[in-house]
């Protein structure tokens, strides 16, 4: 009989597994081995049917549609503004907003309607009424708050029918908060992931845009007596703002990517800066 260990010549043969060493040795040999291996399955390689983009380049002319979102928002919290103004006793700041609404949505509407192409386009979205629709929805905000804001303004300038021009004024204002954000919705329900995926906050940064635009714009028209609201409208929308938007980047994680590169991160930069840096300056005008 021969032991476990034993052949029939005597010679001592390992067990499977005996010669492997154990501790730190182990990791060591293991490491040494690893050094010299090549994987055996290539690093991957993305690519798309026919070598095209997974999504299209929008088709919308870059002026017209900037102009069309940063004036829609700049004439909604106007029409806020020029409600408090009027409400407190603040007529040079009112009028200030009263027009520079009227004016806002004015450019706003003409920019929509150079994109489409043709008027009859955007009447065409009058047809119909459809609540899933941001576009539709949109067509119809714009469709009754752009007569409140010029009959507000029209009744400024004249100085006649002024109980006309107060209820203008007020209807505005309820309409200001969705004419101020609605396109951020219309902009988030897109196939654009960066746009896309932040639904949830874009909203609120379209609102505290809107509010530092109208705000800058009444600390430059009116009388620095009455700008007490713009100013400190100016500071809560700066922070509603960016604190807004390093919230949908934070929440978004790797789809925010585009914010963070290239040019988009230099323009990005520099609008926080100086969003910052004129509610500082607007804080301490008075």
């Amino acid at each position: 009989m021969t032991g476990p260990d034993e052949t029939r010549d005597g010679a001592q043969c390992a067990e499977p597994g005996r010669d492997v060493p154990i501790g730190a040795h182990a990791g060591r040999r293991r490491r040494r081995r690893g050094r010299g291996e090549q994987p055996v399955v290539p690093a991957a390689q993305f690519s798309s049917y026919y070598g095209r983009p997974v999504l299209k380049r929008p088709t919308w002319a870059p002026l017209d549609i900037a102009g069309y979102l940063y004036l829609g928002g700049l004439a909604g919290a106007s029409s806020l503004l020029a409600a408090g103004g009027h409400a407190s006793g603040r007529p040079e700041l009112a009028r200030s907003a009263k027009l520079g609404a009227a004016g806002a949505v004015s450019l706003s509407l003409g920019a929509l309607v150079h994109d489409l192409g043709r008027p009859v386009r955007f009447l065409n979205m009058l047809r119909v009424f459809k609540p899933t629709s941001p576009m539709n929805v949109g067509s119809w905000l714009l469709a009754g708050y752009a007569p409140l804001t010029m009959a507000a303004a029209a009744s400024e300038v004249a100085g006649r029918c002024r109980l006309v021009g107060s209820a203008a004024t007020g209807a505005a204002a309820l309409l200001g908060p969705a004419i101020t954000t609605y396109t951020a919705v219309l902009i988030s329900d897109t196939a654009v992931p960066s746009w896309h995926e932040g639904y949830r906050e874009l909203p609120f940064v379209f609102a505290g845009s809107g509010a530092t635009a109208a705000a800058g714009l009444a600390l430059v028209a009116a009388p620095v007596a009455q700008t007490g609201p713009a100013r400190r409208l100016a500071a809560l929308g700066a922070a509603l703002e960016l604190g807004a938007f390093r919230l949908m980047k934070r929440r978004m994680g790797l789809v925010a990517e585009p914010f963070e590169e290239g040019g988009p991160r230099a323009l990005m930069r520099s609008a926080e800066i100086l969003t910052a840096g004129g509610a500082a300056l607007a804080a301490v005008a008075g």
